[in-house]
């Protein structure tokens, strides 16, 4: 059964919502992937916070009427699932990842802050790593000099101790 108009207006506003805060849109053909299979795809969307949705092209093209995503429309042909996301890697890595387990599921196009992505673009997308891991390695390069201070003093330290520990020993072994 088909929706009325006020279903219709109300899903154009709820996806325009998502869109407005969206970094990436990856649209991807579903065509022939059995519900279990989609099933676990949402599951793996949810967990990474993706917005999945198997939308009708008219109210997608609606949605991102007059946005940076603009240019997404001329990709939006056939059964397409709809995976948007605040962060600017997750919806690819979501698509990408569930595309090599499964190999119905095709990767048509992508758009990242308003630039077109063709299939390799969005799988290179993917590959880049989350914004937790990025921050992590960042981290983990700003406190090596750091650390690496601290080992020299602390073992500098250690050095001296033992060297001061060795001159009481030596003395007592002179005077006896």
């Amino acid at each position: 059964m088909g929706l009325n108009l006020n279903d219709k207006k109300a899903v154009v506003e709820e996806v325009s919502a998502k869109v407005a805060t969206a970094q990436t849109i990856v649209v991807a053909e579903y065509r022939g992937i059995q519900v279990a299979h989609l099933t676990k795809l949402r599951a793996a969307a949810r967990t990474q916070g993706v917005y999945l949705r198997v939308l009708k092209n008219t109210l997608a093209r609606r949605s991102v009427e007059g946005t940076q995503f603009a240019n997404l429309a001329d990709a939006m042909t056939g059964p397409l699932i709809y995976s948007i996301s605040d962060d600017a890697v997750a919806a690819a890595k979501v698509i990408n990842d569930f595309a090599k387990t499964n190999d119905k599921l095709v990767i048509k196009a992508g758009n990242y802050a308003g630039k077109q992505l063709d299939v390799a673009g969005v799988t290179a997308l993917a590959s880049i790593p989350s914004r937790e891991v990025l921050i992590s390695q960042l981290l983990g390069v700003m406190l090596a000099p750091v650390s690496g201070f601290a080992r020299g003093l602390a073992a500098l330290a250690a050095k001296k101790s033992e060297g001061s520990e060795a001159a009481p020993a030596a003395e007592e072994t002179a005077a006896a």
